[in-house]
């Protein structure tokens, strides 16, 4: 929806001359800069001012759209449909995409009281730009719980509250992608979002500072949606937010990840999503490996894809946090370090002790030990290099081992250190395992259709399983493994240790892995 730039709202005399056409004619600012023609100059003189330097046209006042009521767009949307009929009127309510007949109900009145039954009222793309008459929203739908006010023409959060001020329950709220103006200073507090708990400000130009100071009027506020609004410094909220349970700053480009400490101790903040913000570490310098942080205390679910993330420093820093359970970061350049996205997942799942649920796929128990049993097994060497021993006096491995794996003396101390026998002729982490194409069968389950899988002759039975109940979907049910030998049909092997990797059954390329559960 296109709207005007605010300074070029008023009707500028000088056009009718300067541009040597009869009639007046006015300044615009385009949503979309494509759609204009210049910055608001003219001949070297500039009338208006536009945040593109081509985002702005000159436009016949018949061609502008200043936009409806709340109200009005309200009833076009949901509302009043009179039609003359051969025997009188005929009234209608239109609830979504349903008419509903209204009989006997002759009077405006009536009708009404049927809006005022609308809790949830969605009027995106409506050209809304003002709120209308006073008190006439709380009388007509005055039970509104949820509002959608979505790419609009509203140019002020003064607009917004008039509107609000109208609906005493409002719980959720949003108002993306309307270019808007915000107090920048302290404003009065009154109790017209006392109940709010969802807000969205997606692509208003709102700044973090323009936040703080608006949140005064948010005491009960949950959710906050910030993406795409250019914030790159954040400040920490001073009494206010602190009942913010999710936090979305996405496609903002902050300055770096050390913005991330102002925001730190929001004490209910259980969701972060931070997709595509640009940052490229995490550090919480409160607290040593081995500890938790004070930061973040209460955060469950963590979104950093998209980033630039390429240390495997910042994930094990993400150990420190106390409550972390869910975590989503693909499309990092971390990422590319292992061709096997298997291997990577392994990695992270090992590094990251209470994580539950990774790139939104859950971790069953069976992987997680998979995962944590393999680690242990590929950096033996490294440890024993670093000054790692069996002999536990003797154990002392260098500071630069326990920075680059702080979870390691856990997992010895979980599993046992790495014996000798396991170490042997272990190949690099870095060298390309040798991949097996295998097809996986359920035949106890026909329904399920065999699927083939490139799996490294080094992946550890457990490893199977846990990829195996992801591919498959298997509830947390007791896997059993065998498998069937191109060269010898009809023979079933049945893969018994989980410790041994497939290399020690002799599975073959073009073997089949049966599946029972």
């Amino acid at each position: 929806m296109d709207r005007m730039d605010e300074t070029s709202k008023r009707i500028l005399e000088p056009y009718q001359y300067l541009l040597q056409l009869p009639g007046i004619w006015l300044g615009v600012e385009w949503d979309d800069p494509q759609r204009g023609k210049h910055d608001g100059t003219y001949e070297g003189t500039q009338y208006f001012k536009c945040r593109h330097p081509r985002g702005g046209s000159f436009i016949r006042p018949n061609k502008a759209n200043f936009g409806v009521d709340f109200l009005t767009a309200v009833k076009d949307r949901y509302g009043l449909k009179e039609q003359d009929v051969q025997n009188g009127t005929k009234n209608t309510l239109v609830l979504g995409k349903k008419t509903v007949e209204l009989i006997g109900m002759d009077s405006i009145a009536e009708q009404q009281s049927q809006l005022n039954l609308l809790v949830d009222i969605s009027v995106r793309e409506c050209a809304v730009s003002h709120a209308g008459q006073k008190e006439e929203i709380s009388r007509t739908c005055g039970n509104i719980r949820h509002i959608n006010l979505s790419k609009n023409l509203l140019s002020s959060w003064d607009t917004v509250t008039d509107i609000a001020s109208q609906v005493p329950n409002l719980e959720t709220l949003n108002i993306s992608e309307n270019k808007m103006k915000f107090p920048s200073t302290s404003i009065s507090v009154c109790n017209v979002f006392s109940k709010l708990k969802i807000l969205a400000l997606n692509q208003t130009e709102i700044t973090w500072t323009e936040v703080l100071v608006c949140a005064r009027g948010w005491p009960a506020v949950e959710e906050l949606y910030l993406t795409s609004n250019n914030i790159t410094v954040l400040e920490r909220p001073d009494n206010v937010l602190q009942t913010l349970k999710l936090l979305d700053l996405s496609d903002n480009q902050l300055l770096d990840g050390n913005q991330l400490h102002q925001i730190a101790h929001l004490p209910r903040l259980e969701q972060l999503i931070l997709r595509n913000t640009g940052i490229s570490s995490i550090h919480f310098p409160d607290s040593e490996f081995g500890h938790k942080t004070k930061m973040f205390p209460s955060l469950k679910r963590l979104a950093i894809n998209d980033n630039k993330i390429s240390q495997w420093s910042s994930i094990n820093e993400l150990e420190k946090l106390p409550s972390l359970r869910s975590l989503q970061c693909h499309n990092n350049p971390l990422m590319d370090t292992e061709k096997n996205p298997e291997t990577l997942r392994q990695l992270i799942i090992a590094k990251i002790s209470q994580l539950e649920v990774l790139n939104k796929s859950e971790i069953l128990p069976a992987e997680r030990k998979g995962a944590e049993l393999d680690y242990r097994k590929i950096f033996g060497k490294e440890w024993l290099a670093a000054g790692g021993n069996w002999n536990p006096e003797r154990n002392k491995p260098s500071e630069e081992f326990r920075a680059a794996h702080p979870r390691y003396a856990a997992l010895c101390l979980k599993y046992g250190a790495p014996e000798e026998g396991e170490l042997k002729g272990q190949q690099p982490l870095t060298l390309k395992n040798q991949l097996l194409t295998l097809t996986i069968k359920c035949p106890d389950k026909p329904e399920q259709k065999p699927v083939e899988k490139k799996l490294p002759e080094s992946m550890t039975i457990q490893r199977v399983k846990g990829l195996l109940y992801r591919l498959l979907k298997i509830p947390g049910s007791e896997l059993k493994l065998s498998y069937e030998s191109s060269k010898l049909a009809g023979k079933e092997v049945e893969l018994d240790n989980d410790l041994k990797p497939l290399q020690f059954y002799s599975i073959e390329n073009g073997d089949c892995v049966l599946v029972r559960w």
